[in-house]
C-alpha cells in the first residue's frame, strides 16, 4: 500500500486554516430587516426565532445592532400600514421602505439594499397586478406587463429615498430591463440592480411569509416563480437578466439550488448571491430547540458550502450571529 501521499498532513492544526480552501467574512453577509409600519414595539416572528419586525423608530437601532457584527449591509424588507389591490404603497413616497431607508441612510454607514415587490403591498399577496374575479378563477395569478410599471416605479422611489442598491424579487419577465430603463431616466445610472435572477417556487419560503405578511391569499406562485424541477431553465432566467442590465445574479433559495449556484458562478460573469432563506433558518433551529444539532455550527457549515459552491455574497438570517464568531 502505497501511502507518500498523506492528505492528512495538512489537516493538523496551524496548517488547516493556512489551506483551507472557503471562508467566511462579516462582509460576505447581507442581514434582512422587516420595518413594520403597523407596529409601534418590536415583534418576535415565531417562525423565526431570534429575529423580529422593528417598527419604524426602532429602525436605526436595529441596523446599528447587525452593524456591530461586522455585517456592512442590510437588505430592507417592509410591513405597510394599508393594502391594495395594486399594493400602492410600494411605490408611496413616504412608504415604510422609503421612510426606513432615508433615516439608515442618513444615520448609519450600512450600505442599504432595498426589496422591489409587490406582494407584502397588495391585499391579493401576489406578486404584482391580478386582474380577474378570485373566486371565479382562483388558479389566474399576476399579469406580467401590467406590474412591470409598478416595479419599475417601486424601484425609483426606493432611489430616492437613498437606497444603494435595489432587489427586484417578483420574477416578472422584463423586470430588470424597465428597472434599469426607469433608475437610468430618473438620473440614478449608478445604482446597482442585484437581480433574484432563479427564484424557485419553493417550500422553504414559509416562515417569511409569516415575517413579511406577504402569503397570497389565494392561488400560488407556481405561474410566475420557476419549477424546482428545473435546472436548464435557470441558466436562460439568468441570462435574460445579464442582457438586461443586472450587475448581481441572486438564486434563491440556497441550500436545495447549491448546483444552480454553481452553474451561475461557472457561466456568468457577474457577482453570484444567494438567499439562505427562512425555512433553511427555520429548520436549524427547530433541530436544535430538540437538541439534535448544533446551531451555530451546522449555520457556520451551511454558509460555507454556499459560499463554496460560488456565492460572493449570502442574504442569511444568520448573519449576525455567525459574523459575531468569525
Amino acid at each position: 500500500m502505497d501511502l507518500t501521499d498523506r492528505p492528512r498532513r495538512l489537516r493538523r492544526d496551524g496548517v488547516r486554516d493556512l489551506v483551507s480552501e472557503t471562508t467566511l467574512s462579516p462582509s460576505d453577509f447581507v442581514a434582512p430587516v422587516f420595518v413594520d409600519a403597523t407596529a409601534d414595539e418590536r415583534r418576535p416572528i415565531e417562525s423565526m426565532p431570534g429575529q423580529e419586525r422593528v417598527p419604524l423608530d426602532d429602525a436605526v437601532e436595529r441596523v446599528e445592532e447587525v452593524l456591530a457584527t461586522g455585517v456592512e449591509a442590510v437588505m430592507l424588507f417592509g410591513i405597510p400600514e394599508s393594502k391594495d389591490e395594486r399594493g400602492t404603497r410600494a411605490y408611496a413616497a413616504d412608504g415604510v421602505v422609503q421612510e426606513a431607508t432615508r433615516r439608515v441612510t442618513s444615520e448609519t454607514d450600512a450600505y442599504v439594499v432595498t426589496d422591489v415587490c409587490l406582494c407584502e403591498y397588495t391585499s391579493h399577496g401576489h406578486c404584482g397586478v391580478v386582474e380577474h374575479d378570485a373566486a371565479e378563477n382562483p388558479t389566474l395569478t399576476v399579469e406580467n406587463d401590467e406590474t412591470l410599471e409598478l416595479l419599475a416605479k417601486t424601484a425609483v422611489s426606493h432611489a430616492e429615498a437613498g437606497a444603494e442598491m435595489v432587489a427586484p424579487s417578483s420574477m416578472t419577465d422584463g423586470m430588470v430591463g424597465a428597472i434599469r430603463e426607469a433608475l437610468d431616466d430618473a438620473g440614478f445610472v449608478d445604482v446597482p440592480i442585484m437581480s433574484y435572477a432563479a427564484k424557485y417556487e419553493s417550500a422553504f419560503y414559509g416562515p417569511f411569509r409569516d415575517a413579511a405578511d406577504g402569503a397570497p391569499a389565494f392561488g400560488d406562485r407556481r405561474h410566475y416563480q420557476m419549477d424546482p424541477a428545473n435546472r436548464r431553465e435557470a441558466s436562460r432566467e439568468v441570462a435574460l437578466d445579464v442582457e438586461q442590465g443586472a450587475d448581481v445574479l441572486m438564486v434563491k433559495p440556497a441550500l436545495p439550488y447549491l448546483d444552480i449556484v454553481s452553474d451561475v458562478r461557472e457561466h456568468f460573469d457577474r457577482p453570484v448571491a444567494a438567499y439562505n432563506v427562512s425555512g433553511e433558518y427555520a429548520m436549524l433551529h427547530a433541530a436544535g430547540e430538540q437538541g439534535w444539532l448544533d446551531v451555530e455550527a451546522t449555520a457556520r457549515e451551511s454558509l460555507l458550502s454556499i459560499k463554496r459552491a460560488g456565492a460572493d455574497l449570502i442574504v442569511t438570517y444568520f448573519a449576525e450571529d455567525v459574523a459575531a464568531t468569525l
